[in-house]
């Protein structure tokens, strides 16, 4: 599934990424699918369960080896239609 736009939060730190990443998706339509990029660790740990905590929707996570640089993760999550 193709999602609706990308955010890039490689590089950034908790709970600053969650944060992004929420407002970030309150700016979007309802049912809009958001693609974030996180890096290993706390990140992708903390992320994903704060979201389904706000009622945000996790629809797939995937591990991504880019061939350069280190590997990342590609959360797409979705806005709930109000």
């Amino acid at each position: 599934m193709s999602p609706d736009a990308q955010l890039d939060l490689r590089g950034t730190p908790c709970p600053l990424n969650f944060v992004r990443t929420k407002l970030y998706l309150e700016k979007m339509a309802p049912g809009a699918l958001l693609e974030v990029w996180l890096d290993a660790g706390e990140p992708v740990e903390q992320v994903p369960d704060s979201l389904k905590m706000e009622g945000y929707g996790i629809e797939t996570m995937e591990e991504r080896f880019p061939e350069t640089g280190e590997g990342f993760f590609a959360l797409q999550v979705r806005r709930p239609v109000d």
